[in-house]
């Protein structure tokens, strides 16, 4: 009775002092969308639909998890038998208890085997992605593994618990119940079966007391560290973001009308995160799966997604000990973060889409660059783009009146005719350009190459000229929030008093913004949406690959890809092209590489080894493509540079999405 008693209350007071930073933190409003939440916690919690996509270490996890599952079962009615020897939990003493049993057994012996293989690996093999540079902290394998040791005890304890008794019913009886083949119970019933009465009974005993002291120092130890992810992963998953490509407000619960009011911006302080956010911290299983896929983590820019979880978690421990006073914290780009770290995010989101546990990192870095730029810490080459963009709605400085100078050129215009959307003039459809695309001088001909597509497949299409400002997708993660909102608005304004019915744009960024940051605007669709759409309905014919012997490579941008599920789309559209030579990229859809453009990255200078672009284009020269196609005017440009950079000019070329449809127009 004592080891309970003592375990639950040692527990109960530890998770007392976790639960401190939660109640001072920010608050978020997590108790939307039930059901997909639900539907979250089946699939990625209990059905763990992340974790083979590392294979090994995935299947190892399962495992351990699905075992962990079964044997807490038997675990919580081992602390009720020490307190009522013949208590058996309600339905499990008849036919359903000796079905739970049998797997019972092979889920122990199952979790044994996973623990040690796992402890080799972890220990001994050591994957890259585990390794913790100096200057993160300290390594946490002797963690793993120690943890991992616990299991096996647990799993070794309860097994030779069993077998014990049932060694002894044999010796009293002449028969015993059926064990499962090959299980640690029936190895170690093998094992004792010649033991003495007393020795079975002795060893029984010291089992029971192994059993039940490793599973309350282990319920006790869990808080303690990265293994707190046991307890708080199913809690993490539920409360998940289930909406994509959308950034959080500034504050839950603040409108837009009472931003004016607010005394700070974003995240400075420890407490300045959302509660969701700490949970995050404490979910951490430190797999380094974030890091691994994250692009501005392989090119050597100084952010690691990992550690932005692993030193906020250590600094909760540091702030919030589990007995004295709660220290005050400090502003945290200043105390654990560094300005270059939290500005080297792409917002790609690779990191949330690999991990396992639901953890997110663009609302954090976003709110952190609120909170920098509340502070005055903006990096030098984005001053000038983002006073640019309050001055004249774009990045480059451009006068509002030559946004639509790209439709009025001579020879395009002899062939395509563009509406712009003002002095009664009106469409049903309206094509948003955006700032690259309007101004590029390099990058125009996406908006022309479109004119021309939704001319040819009878969409009755006008654009807002210089109506339009930036959309803003970028303002708002790079954390300027009030000029953000303004581009917004007139946005907004300007759109609706079109009064077309739907938007397209060939700009993911821009599809991003509209669909997720905005409200209240018609239904919003990327060109390659619309011209799979066409293909499919007949308006659009598209004639056999102009180069056969060309071997082509899709590359998914990020905010039309992983932001918002548009995967199928582009291809199927190039996949119309007869006898085009299509082949895949390794990281592709969910696992596409970012090009490291997005938006005001191709303004800011950071720190890094080498581009994503050039790892980019040696992933496709390694699958064998001669014409990557991006559906994206970011994407283009870095790509174009990147094959420069990387020195395969006359081996690879890259081109729009939508060039390569209007070369192939019947």
């Amino acid at each position: 009775m004592l080891i309970p008693v003592a375990g639950i209350g040692f527990f109960a007071y530890i998770m007392a002092r976790r639960i401190a930073p939660l109640v001072r933190a920010a608050p978020d409003n997590r108790f939307d969308n039930i059901v997909d939440r639900l539907k979250n916690l089946f699939f990625i919690w209990l059905g763990q639909l992340r974790q083979p996509r590392y294979r090994t270490a995935g299947i190892l996890h399962i495992v351990i998890f699905a075992g962990f599952l079964v044997l807490s079962i038997r675990s919580i009615s081992l602390v009720l038998i020490g307190i009522s020897h013949d208590f058996v939990l309600p339905g499990f003493n008849g036919f359903i208890g000796d079905i739970y049993n049998f797997f019972k057994d092979y889920a122990a012996t199952a979790v044994l085997i996973a623990c040690i293989v796992a402890a080799v690996r972890r220990g001994i093999v050591r994957p890259s992605r585990y390794d913790v540079p100096e200057k993160y902290g300290k390594d946490h394998t002797a963690e793993a593994v120690f943890v991992l040791g616990v299991i096996s005890t647990l799993m070794i304890s309860e097994s030779m618990f069993e077998a014990t008794e049932l060694a002894a019913e044999m010796q009293h009886t002449g028969h015993s119940e059926f064990i499962a083949p090959l299980s640690l119970v029936w190895f170690f019933r093998g094992m004792v079966s010649e033991f003495s009465h007393s020795t079975l009974q002795g060893l029984h005993l010291v089992m029971y007391y192994i059993h039940d002291l490793t599973f309350f120092f282990f319920l006790c130890f869990l808080p303690m560290g990265k293994h707190f992810h046991v307890i708080t992963s199913i809690f993490n998953v539920f409360f998940m973001r289930v909406k994509k490509g959308n950034i959080k407000p500034v504050v839950h619960g603040v409108s837009v009308e009472g931003l004016d009011d607010l005394e700070s911006f974003g995240v400075k302080n420890l407490e300045d995160f959302t509660w969701k956010h700490m949970l995050d911290f404490y979910s951490c299983a430190d797999c380094g799966r974030c890091s691994d896929q994250c692009p501005a983590n392989a090119v050597g820019r100084p952010l690691s997604p990992r550690f932005i979880t692993i030193k906020a978690r250590d600094l909760i421990f540091r702030n919030y000990p589990l007995s004295g006073e709660i220290y005050k914290s400090e502003m945290l780009v200043q105390d654990i973060y560094t300005e270059d770290e939290i500005w080297s995010c792409t917002t790609c989101g690779a990191c949330e889409e690999e991990c396992p546990l639901g953890i997110e990192y663009i609302d954090k870095m976003v709110d952190m660059r609120r909170g920098m730029v509340d502070e005055g810490m903006v990096p030098q080459s984005l001053q000038k783009p983002l006073k640019a963009l309050e001055k004249r709605g774009n990045p480059y400085g451009i006068m509002e009146k030559k946004r639509a100078d790209w439709s009025s050129e001579k020879e395009f215009k002899a062939e395509c005719e563009v509406k712009v959307l003002e002095k009664g003039a009106v469409a049903d459809t309206l094509f948003f350009v955006d700032s690259i695309t309007s101004f590029d001088d390099n990058i125009k001909t996406i908006a022309q190459n479109t004119s021309k597509i939704l001319k040819k497949a009878g969409v009755d299409f006008g654009i807002l000229g210089k109506a339009e400002k930036d959309s803003g997708n970028e303002v708002l993660r790079f954390g300027e929030e009030m000029l953000f909102q303004d581009l917004k608005a007139q946005n907004t304004a300007a759109i609706l008093d079109s009064g077309v019915k739907e938007i397209v744009t060939a700009d993911p960024h821009a599809y991003n913004a509209l669909k997720n940051d905005y409200s209240d605007l018609p239904p919003v669709k990327h060109v390659s949406q619309v011209i799979t759409e066409k293909i499919k309905s007949g308006a659009l014919a598209l004639k056999p690959a102009i180069d056969p012997d060309a071997v082509y490579v899709y590359h998914d941008p990020c905010y039309l890809g992983r932001h918002n599920g548009v995967y199928e789309d582009p291809r199927e559209a190039l996949d119309a092209i007869k006898n085009l030579n299509r082949v895949e990229l390794e990281k592709s859809r969910d696992r596409s590489f970012c090009c490291g453009g997005g938006g005001l990255m191709l303004f800011y200078e950071p720190e890094e080894e080498t581009r994503m672009g050039v790892l980019r284009v040696n992933m496709a020269a390694e699958a064998g493509a001669t014409v990557i196609v991006t559906a994206c005017p970011f994407c283009l440009v870095n790509i174009q540079d990147a094959i420069k950079v990387a020195g395969k000019e006359g081996e690879i070329i890259a081109m729009d999405f939508t060039q390569l449809i209007e070369e192939h127009l019947a």
